[in-house]
């Protein structure tokens, strides 16, 4: 199975946020001279990967023309059930 090249992004972006948080959880249990540093590098970071993909996302939606997660939904997207009764 071949894999698209969203998917792969996509994979690669929760690999990085987890390997992150793990070490902002090592980080923060350590005591090393510019650990303080390091320990707000990860939080930032933590906080901006997800902020630039979705960025990333949406300028590819406007690029290409296509329909992306970040487009908001169209009244004709909503499967609203009918209120006749």
């Amino acid at each position: 199975m071949r894999q698209k090249p969203k998917q792969i992004a996509a994979i690669l972006c929760i690999v990085l946020l987890v390997l992150l948080y793990v070490a902002t959880l090592v980080v923060s249990l350590l005591d090393f001279p510019g650990s303080e540093n390091l320990f707000a590098a990860c939080l930032v970071a933590t906080v901006g990967l997800p902020i630039l993909l979705w960025i990333y996302i949406w300028l590819f939606g406007k690029i290409s023309g296509k329909r992306t997660i970040t487009d908001p939904p169209k009244d004709n997207d909503s499967q609203k059930p009918s209120s006749n009764g």
